[in-house]
C-alpha cells in the first residue's frame, strides 16, 4: 500500500505533504476529523462517517465548497492510487487560514485532507488477552461547552492528557467519567460492560462521542438476541461487570480484563465479548468497494 495524502486536490505521498503553518487548527485546534477503516479493498461504513462529518461542519459553520457525495469519491480515489487492501483513513478539515480567533478576519476557504496510513491502537495480543484499564483524574468537556457528537481536534487534549496518565499507571486504556461521576468513554473508545446476559452502554448524554463502530456494534448484538441498554453507569457497575468490551474504529472491539486493579468476571474476555468480536469481524467484509 502507498501512503498518500490528498490535500485541498493534489496527492503527494505522506511524507511530502505539508500545509501552512497558519491553518486555523494548527493554530487553534479548529478542525475535524474522521478516522475511516478499511477492510478487504473496500471502505467499512463510509457514509456513515461522511454523515457525521457533514453534520460537524454545520455546526462549526466551515464554508464547505466540496458537497459529500464529491468527497465520497475524492476519499475513493484516493484509495484506488493509494492501493490500499487495508489501511485507515484520516479525514481532515479545518475552519481556513489566518491569525486569530475571529473568523471574520481569517480566510474561510476550508483545508481538506484525505490521509491513506494504517494504524493500530493495542498490541495483537491485547485482542486475545485483554486490557487493563484505570479510572483517569481527567474528565469529559461537558455538553454545554462542547457538544460531544462533534469530532473536534481541539478537544483531544484532555483525551491525550488521560492517555498519558494511564500510561504512567501501566495500564492499556484510561476511563474518563463526565462531571457527574458517570461513565462516559475511554480515551480513545466507547465502552461496553456486560451484566446478567445484558449489553450495556453509557447513553449519549453522559458526554461521549457517538461512534461508528459503538453502533455497529450494537445492532449486531440485538441481531443476535442480545438484549443492549443504553444508561447511566458508574464505576460501580464496571467493578460488578460480568464482562467488558472497547468499540473504535482504531480499535475495533477489544475485551476489557480489569478496572482500576479489580478482575472484571474472571478476568478474562467473556463469550459474549467474543461472540461479538467474532460478529464485527465477519461484518467488517461489508463496505464501499473503490
Amino acid at each position: 500500500m502507498k501512503k498518500l495524502v490528498w490535500l485541498n486536490g493534489v496527492v503527494s505521498p505522506l511524507e511530502s505533504a505539508m500545509t501552512t503553518v497558519q491553518d486555523h487548527c494548527y493554530l487553534y485546534g479548529d478542525g475535524l476529523f474522521e478516522g475511516i477503516r478499511i477492510y478487504g479493498g473496500k471502505v467499512f461504513k463510509l457514509d456513515e462517517h461522511l454523515d457525521r462529518f457533514y453534520h460537524g461542519i454545520k455546526y462549526l459553520k466551515y464554508q464547505m465548497d466540496i458537497s459529500q457525495p464529491e468527497l465520497k469519491q475524492i476519499i475513493l480515489d484516493v484509495c484506488r492510487q493509494a492501493e490500499a487492501d487495508n489501511g485507515y483513513i484520516r479525514l481532515n478539515i479545518t475552519r481556513g487560514t489566518g491569525l486569530g480567533l475571529d473568523p471574520s478576519k481569517i480566510d474561510p476557504k476550508p483545508n481538506v485532507m484525505v490521509m491513506i496510513n494504517t494504524l493500530a491502537l493495542y498490541p495483537p495480543e491485547a485482542y486475545d488477552k485483554g486490557l487493563d484499564v484505570v479510572t483517569t483524574s481527567f474528565k469529559t468537556i461537558p455538553a454545554d461547552a462542547l457538544d460531544p457528537r462533534l469530532k473536534c481536534i481541539g478537544k483531544y487534549a484532555a483525551n491525550i492528557l488521560a492517555k498519558q496518565e494511564a500510561n504512567s499507571r501501566g495500564a492499556g486504556e484510561g476511563l474518563m467519567l463526565n462531571h457527574q461521576g458517570y461513565i462516559a468513554e475511554c480515551t480513545g473508545d466507547n465502552i461496553f460492560l456486560i451484566q446478567g446476559g445484558v449489553v450495556r452502554t453509557p447513553d449519549p448524554s453522559c458526554g461521549l462521542l457517538k461512534g461508528v463502530t459503538r453502533d455497529t456494534v450494537m445492532n449486531l448484538a440485538r441481531e443476535a438476541g442480545y438484549k443492549v441498554e443504553e444508561g447511566f453507569l458508574t464505576p460501580f457497575d464496571l467493578y460488578a461487570a460480568d464482562e467488558a468490551f472497547l468499540t473504535g474504529t482504531a480499535a475495533e472491539v477489544i475485551p476489557m480484563v480489569t478496572i482500576d486493579g479489580r478482575l472484571i468476571g474472571d478476568g478474562k474476555p467473556g463469550p459474549i465479548t467474543k461472540d461479538l468480536i467474532s460478529r464485527f469481524r465477519k461484518h467488517t467484509c461489508e463496505g464501499t468497494a473503490f
